[in-house]
């Protein structure tokens, strides 16, 4: 972090987000997106005869040479940021400047560049959540077969793997990764409609019969579709769209974190975070390894999920042809919705890379509390045995309380000793088979092979799109 000085920050502008996230909302990226709109106006209405191509060449060579500081000093004197821009732009354009904005309102600009960095932004969200299933990925295919003991209610449930447990993950983030690029490829803008998105200014350079090839010129030139009807602005049902997606995002990325957190306590212990050799856990408990990046992600996620809700507001409020009560939330709204998600996928990136898997710690939880789950196999077999089943299962109920009692007292898991000498059971199952079916780290069904089939599935889909 340079330049400190007393006044506020936002954490965002150094702390969250990567420097290209950062750099797509930043002034700079900005009002370079106003000046090559206004050129793809000016290079449209040149091919319809309105200007000149001289003048459009005047502002091609100077589209580059953004001069904040000269924008910053007329919008202190006139109050209005567009306007103070396009004179900037006109005072180093002699030939063009004359030009600039013919025909548009403001948000003709404003909108189609903040639709801009919309599409900037969610590239580099798909690219990094695409890095993250990579990696993810990996993680699931080499801990395909490692049985880990699963929780149901918090509480010790049947074995499963960890690979498994992992793709539970993988699957709903390989589902955000798909939502994403479906909004991104629905992504519209407003076009050049001008002041009431009537095209009224437009006609009157045009003609009626010519605005739609205007307009689609000028879409190919950016690359985008338009609205087919709008008001002064682009309709903020989309921004709704857009902060439902990185919001959906946010809560697949809180579980897995949330999940992290509750394994890597001391209590199961079953994996924890990266610990670098010189970090500080605690200014007081010099032992402490606190799971911060985990934590940091449900913090992050847990905002990220009211951004839905202002931007219902923004579009559910939006009166008549427009107001501008959206506007000053959305200069942070739309950034930060995008820098939060920034973060948390490469912190969660960074957390799956340097995942640290205790296997003695799996091997303890499964010896203590798996036992338990090997009681459904009991059941099952001593039923084709001819054993009531109703019967057989207040037998092992109450076989279960009893071991649970020792385990509760910090005792190691008796149950299969407990079982061996049920004279009612061993009738049914003889002890080579009881032994055998109470190594329950074979009970994982088909867990190994659905895991594999997901981490493939993510390799083929983040490839496609």
């Amino acid at each position: 972090m340079d330049n400190i000085d007393s006044s506020y920050r936002s954490p965002f502008s150094w702390r969250y987000g990567s420097q290209e996230m950062r750099q797509i909302w930043g002034e700079l990226n900005k009002h370079h997106l106003w000046r090559k709109l206004w050129v793809v106006l000016a290079e449209t209405q040149a091919e319809f005869r309105i200007v000149s191509s001289a003048q459009v060449q005047d502002l091609r060579d100077h589209v580059d040479q953004v001069d904040l500081h000269r924008s910053l000093e007329i919008e202190a004197e006139i109050h209005h940021d567009l306007m103070a821009e396009i004179r900037a732009y006109a005072e180093q354009c002699p030939i063009g400047g004359g030009i600039i904005h013919l025909g548009a309102t403001s948000m003709d600009i404003k909108d189609n560049a903040d639709g801009l960095r919309v599409r900037q932004s969610l590239l580099l969200t798909q690219k990094a959540l695409a890095e993250l299933l990579k990696v993810l990925g990996d993680r699931i295919e080499a801990n395909a077969d490692l049985p880990i003991l699963a929780f149901t209610h918090l509480q010790p449930a049947e074995p499963t793997t960890l690979g498994y447990r992992l793709a539970q993950y993988g699957q709903d983030l390989l589902e955000d990764y798909h939502t994403i690029v479906r909004v991104n490829a629905e992504l519209r803008l407003k076009g050049f409609r001008g002041a009431v998105g009537n095209s009224a200014s437009f006609t009157e350079l045009l003609g009626k019969d010519r605005l739609d090839e205007f307009n689609q010129r000028a879409a190919e030139k950016l690359g985008f579709l338009i609205f087919d009807v709008v008001t002064q602005v682009y309709p903020r049902k989309q921004d709704y769209r857009v902060a439902c997606a990185l919001a959906g995002l946010g809560a697949s990325l809180h579980r897995f974190a949330l999940d992290w957190r509750l394994l890597q306590s001391m209590s199961i212990g079953e994996w924890s975070e990266p610990f670098d050799e010189k970090q500080v856990g605690s200014s007081a408990m010099p032992f402490k390894r606190n799971p911060i990046n985990a934590e940091k992600i449900d913090s992050l996620a847990r905002l990220l999920a009211q951004y839905p809700r202002l931007a219902w507001d923004n579009a559910a409020n939006s009166l008549l042809e427009n107001t501008l009560d959206d506007s000053a939330n959305r200069r942070t709204m739309l950034p930060e919705m995008f820098l939060i998600s920034d973060e948390l996928l490469n912190t969660l990136t960074q957390l799956v890379k340097g995942m640290v898997i205790y296997p003695d710690i799996i091997q303890k939880n499964l010896e203590q509390y798996a036992p338990f789950a090997a009681t459904e196999r009991l059941i099952m077999t001593a039923t084709k045995s001819g054993l009531n089943r109703q019967l057989i299962h207040e037998e092992l109920r109450r076989l279960s309380m009893q071991a649970w009692e020792e385990v509760k007292r910090g005792y190691p898991n008796p149950l299969l000793d407990l079982i061996l000498n049920d004279e009612m059971i061993r009738k049914a199952i003889n002890e080579s088979q009881i032994r055998e079916l109470m190594r329950v780290e074979q009970y994982i069904g088909d867990a190994p092979q659905r895991a594999r089939k997901l981490s493939e599935k993510i390799r083929q889909e983040i490839t496609q799109v």
